[in-house]
């Protein structure tokens, strides 16, 4: 174990250190624009597509695990999962309330990927295999599919929060 820690590359840790600030900064309530939102749930994305993507292309059945993964709990997330926004401080933000879950889901889609290209690089037979593709990226669509479907949510809520806002603006423009 310690030889796989030792040939980490130092780009890996501060991508960890990078998540991981990003996870505490997700911890406390915050005032940010719809845009600013969607970044980690974006760069998430990317990162797990371009992972199974590269290893075992678009067309595998390891995509296919990931799609099924994504949909599941993106859907999950979108139908019963509740928004985390209410109106910001300053016209056109949000107030997000802290939470714990991106921090456990970026750290989730870490271990799986780092997991991965350690096993690639120590037993690529072993990785390449289905009884390990399979599951790994069904469990990084899990992680995926909950920022974006949340991400859909506050959206959501988001969108009736600044239309009511700017609906009231005009009201009151009238008024005057």
């Amino acid at each position: 174990m310690s030889q796989i820690l030792i040939h980490t590359p130092s780009y890996v840790w501060a991508i960890l250190a990078f998540l991981v600030l990003r996870g505490v900064l997700a911890l406390r309530e915050r005032d940010i624009t719809p845009v600013r939102l969607a970044i980690i749930p974006l760069v998430m994305l990317v990162l797990a597509l371009q992972s199974v993507g590269a290893r075992y292309g678009l067309g595998s059945a390891a995509m296919g695990a990931w799609l099924a993964g994504a949909a599941l709990i993106g859907l999950q997330r979108w139908t019963f999962g509740g928004s985390r926004v209410v109106a910001g401080k300053a016209a056109g933000t949000l107030r997000i309330r802290g939470s714990w879950a991106p921090l456990g889901m970026m750290l989730a889609v870490f271990v799986v990927k780092y997991a991965i290209a350690v096993l690639q690089a120590v037993r690529p037979q072993l990785a390449d295999g289905a009884g390990f593709a399979l599951p790994a990226c069904g469990l990084l669509g899990l992680c995926n599919g909950y920022f974006l479907g949340q991400l859909a949510r506050d959206l959501a809520a988001g969108r009736a929060i600044l239309g009511a806002q700017r609906g009231g603006a005009r009201v009151l423009a009238a008024t005057e």
